[in-house]
């Protein structure tokens, strides 16, 4: 099955990559590797959720993250596709990194990043498996509680 047709049985639909709002690209080719920048999770053009991740009142719940990081790697997947033509081509996913808007009292990264690395899993099957960093920060820009960029291998 392609991954085209992996994408739409999960229905999703890689959307179309933005602008940069800086001076970089939002994907780079190196030898066999795709590099992304770091993806917020957009949709439509906006965050649906802006702050820190953590528990209480006025943070963004973690099973929310979570959603959100998914909805990073996806935004990856397409600034990837946009340099490789094809998602086809990737044969190894190699690393994520995800960064979250952290509450100082919330420990919880990895549960959030779970979110982009079991999207992966059900993209590219045992290619998907990769290394990973979940890390906690003060803020991301645009006040998203994500950002998720990753290394692709292709041939």
């Amino acid at each position: 099955m392609s991954i085209a047709e992996t994408l739409a049985r999960l229905e999703i639909v890689l959307p179309e990559v933005p602008a940069p709002a800086g001076a970089y690209v939002p994907a780079v080719i190196s030898g066999s590797y795709v590099h992304t920048a770091g993806q917020l999770p957009f949709v439509g053009g906006a965050l649906p959720a802006l702050g820190k991740v953590g528990v209480g009142d006025g943070l963004v719940a973690p099973k929310e993250a979570k959603t959100l990081a998914r909805t990073a790697a996806i935004n990856a997947l397409a600034a990837a596709a946009s340099v490789l033509g094809s998602l086809d081509r990737v044969t190894r996913v190699v690393k994520v990194v995800g960064f979250v808007a952290s509450d100082p009292s919330f420990t919880g990264q990895p549960g959030v990043v779970n979110g982009a690395s079991e999207l992966l899993g059900d993209v590219f099957g045992a290619a998907g498996a990769h290394a990973r960093s979940a890390v906690g920060v003060a803020v991301l820009p645009l006040d998203s509680p994500v950002e998720i960029e990753l290394v692709l291998e292709f041939h």
